[in-house]
């Protein structure tokens, strides 16, 4: 390709992005960015741009982090176990302590710096700062396989989100900041807990009635039996394939997340690899997209 292909083809990729640029000025976008991701300098580095692109171009991003190889990382280094149950590390109060550290800590500042290098202005918070996010205790039982009897189980300090306030995320977007947010909840009972990053980008969706959740994984997307991708999905479908075996593992809380947000006041949800260099960008900007589209009723990108 000579130097006029590539300008051309930079021209028509601009083409195709205007029509979504006008329709989503203005709109919310909440994007999930893993643990996994944030290792890798140059990831980072590209989110970052992207981020910052999205709120050049009159979107409001809204970035919420995970960090679990961080945590585990720090507890081994401090020599406390790890244990997991459902995907949720229990969490005692020594454990919830280092989280929230981590997470609010470490993590949150680092990516705040990355978006401040690619010439944006972030702020970072957790679901604690302005009362965001107030949380509960996460309940889960389990069978007894000898008893077959279900027995609760004891997470510590794991929490989901129960109510939702928007204002400290729409003051901050309104004064131009890239809002990022740690997934760390107060309880009205005074204890803090540590959220699935997942759930907790789901739960923000869905009280700012984003246009859009992007759940950044390691993944492609939902794959069929063949491993080819799905593109567009509704909760109906994602049902089907879940009782067929087509989706299991980890990738049925993030499409209870997705299903969940969708139906509860976000346009549409993404779930997409994050390791794809600009694949948030892509997967928006372009009529083919870069990942697998849930939205409550199937009527295209």
């Amino acid at each position: 390709m000579n130097d006029m292909d590539t300008i051309r083809a930079k021209a028509e990729t601009l083409i195709e992005a205007l029509p979504y640029l006008r329709r989503y000025a203005g709109r919310t976008f909440v994007v999930k960015y893993g643990g996994h991701a944030m290792g890798e300098e140059r990831a980072a580095r590209e989110f970052a741009e992207d981020v910052v692109l999205l709120k050049a171009v009159g979107i409001n991003p809204v970035v919420v982090h995970g960090g679990g190889p961080q945590i585990g990382a720090m507890l081994a280094k401090l020599g406390v176990e790890s244990r997991f149950v459902d995907g949720l590390r229990v969490t005692d109060k020594a454990t919830a302590d280092i989280a929230e550290m981590v997470l609010s800590g470490a993590i949150n500042k680092q990516l705040v710096g990355w978006i401040a290098r690619a010439g944006g202005r972030a702020l970072g918070l957790s679901g604690k700062d302005g009362g965001l996010v107030t949380a509960t205790k996460v309940e889960r039982t389990q069978k007894d396989p000898e008893s077959n009897i279900e027995r609760a189980l004891d997470l510590g300090f794991v929490g989901e989100p129960t109510h939702v306030d928007t204002s400290v995320i729409e003051t901050a977007t309104a004064a131009g900041l890239i809002p990022v947010v740690a997934p760390i909840g107060a309880g009205e009972d005074g204890h803090t807990y540590n959220i699935n990053a997942d759930t907790m980008a789901g739960a923000l969706a869905s009280a700012l009635g984003a246009a859009r959740l992007f759940l950044l994984t390691d993944v492609a997307g939902v794959l069929d039996k063949s491993g080819e991708l799905l593109t567009d999905l509704t909760p109906a479908d994602i049902a089907e394939l879940r009782a067929d075996g087509t989706i299991g593992g980890g990738m049925i809380p993030k499409l209870e997340t997705c299903v969940h947000a969708v139906e509860n006041g976000c346009d549409a949800a993404v779930v997409l690899d994050g390791r794809v260099p600009h694949a948030m960008l892509l997967e928006f900007f372009t009529e083919q997209g870069a990942g697998t589209l849930i939205r409550a009723e199937e009527d295209g990108r």
